[in-house]
């Protein structure tokens, strides 16, 4: 049994609210949701992108009573929140419609804003389907379990994930030379059914691809990231909710650096895309 499925704080217990007085809604980052090294205190990194993304689609799902499912998803990372206090959730409503929903939350922690989002839901629609993305994955039974990210130095947050490399992990200069590409099949540690807000999670729980090029990576942090949910997991596409993700870097470069993701169904469905763009923090000088 992992670390993550003996912790206290599950997904699910983290994507719980509170309502507050003025309608908002609540809920704290806990220590085990540090993008930091599993060895070290969690303030030694900052709250994980994946789970803040999940907590505004949650919220904004929540507090606007939203039942269309969710297709797109815009998180913009302005300050990093304080582990274990309070985040203040506004979610609002821009435009609402039958076919399309338009929503945004901001989020704040005493007082300051530490993230912003967008949202947009809509009802599917039987049209003629091409998905050029279709692509079956390699076989789960056929990848080591042993090739896993787990360890002292790895990310809290991926005490909650298990993972299938398909090639990996090449962190730390494995792909030097290459492309800056990590092919993973990925679940919840916890085993919980794949949906809107584990999509979220997942799309961000890997290092960054750029860190597959050299064996010391320079540090980075995360300004925006966007997510597309093409197609609504089912215990059919993602069974016992694994699915199998490309995380690849697409420019590094005047001290930025984008890379995408891919999310396909066991069977081959294309499941949801992401972009994210991160900022390159200044080297200190000793």
């Amino acid at each position: 049994m992992t670390d993550a499925v003996q912790s206290p704080v599950s997904l699910d217990a983290a994507l719980r609210f509170k309502t507050l007085d003025d309608g908002g809604l609540s809920a704290p980052v806990p220590g085990h949701f540090s993008n930091g090294p599993a060895a070290l205190p969690p303030e030694k990194g900052f709250p994980f992108g994946g789970l803040l993304a999940a907590l505004c689609a949650r919220s904004m799902r929540q507090g606007l009573s939203v039942a269309a499912p969710l297709r797109s998803l815009s998180v913009q990372y302005l300050s990093a929140a304080a582990f274990d206090e309070q985040i203040a959730f506004h979610p609002r409503l821009l435009r609402g419609g039958r076919n399309v929903v338009y929503a945004a939350v901001e989020a704040e922690q005493a007082g300051r804003l530490t993230h912003h989002a967008t949202g947009t839901y809509g009802l599917d629609a039987q049209t003629p389907a091409v998905s050029p993305l279709h692509a079956p994955p390699p076989a789960l039974g056929g990848l080591d379990p042993r090739a896993t990210i787990h360890g002292p130095m790895a990310p809290r947050f991926s005490r909650h994930v298990e993972y299938r490399f398909d090639g990996g992990p090449n962190i730390l200069g494995g792909n030097a030379g290459r492309a800056a590409v990590e092919r993973t099949w990925m679940r919840m540690a916890d085993r919980r059914p794949l949906d809107e807000v584990g999509l979220c999670y997942l799309l961000d729980a890997l290092y960054p691809p750029a860190w597959t090029l050299s064996k010391t990576p320079a540090a980075m942090t995360t300004v925006d990231l966007r997510i597309d949910i093409l197609t609504d997991p089912t215990p059919e596409n993602a069974p016992d909710g694994w699915a199998f993700f490309e995380f690849r870097m697409l420019d590094l470069g005047l001290g930025w650096t984008v890379d995408e993701a891919a999310a396909w169904g066991a069977d081959g469905t294309p499941l949801a895309l992401s972009r994210q763009r991160r900022k390159l923090l200044p080297q200190r000088k000793a």
